[in-house]
């Protein structure tokens, strides 16, 4: 476990500070109108390296072989990965709203062994949801497939 965390500090200190390096360019100060554009995210991002030094030390203190993920407690976490991955696959070709509604009756049934009716209302009731709210009322286009553009949108 001890090098899980090592190496999962020092990948976030070092996001941190090309985060902080980034934001320098943008301005950290507190202007006429408020806060800069970079003063929040210099500060999540000092934040962030902090608790990151936290965990090294923490880290290399501890003097422990355990391993960092047992197979037992792999196999929910690849439950959850997997079909999140083939989510996101499938949304490239059939668009974020197809994709969600066959993510969500695929993992209702899969995990939640839930009824068919909760499934196809919820699978169906949720994109459809999403849609109004994102497309017509923020007017923010989402990803869409060709079941869409079928449909006129």
């Amino acid at each position: 476990m001890r090098a899980a965390d090592v190496v999962t500090a020092l990948a976030l200190i070092l996001v941190g500070v090309i985060v902080i390096v980034d934001v320098l360019q943008l301005g950290i100060g507190w202007g006429l109108e408020g806060p800069e554009s970079g003063f929040f995210p210099l500060w999540l991002a000092v934040a962030m390296v902090v608790a990151a030094l936290a965990i090294l030390l923490q880290a290399l203190r501890q003097a422990t072989a355990r391993p960092f993920v047992t197979a037992a407690k792999l196999r929910p976490v690849l439950a959850v990965l997997a079909p999140a991955t083939a989510m996101v696959v499938v949304m490239e070709v059939l668009g974020l709203y197809v994709a969600s509604a066959l993510y969500m009756a695929f993992y209702m049934r899969w995990v939640g062994r839930h009824p068919w009716s909760t499934i196809v209302v919820l699978s169906v009731g949720v994109p459809i949801v999403t849609f109004v709210v994102f497309e017509k009322w923020f007017l923010v286009p989402m990803p869409k497939g060709p079941f869409e553009a079928w449909l006129g949108f």
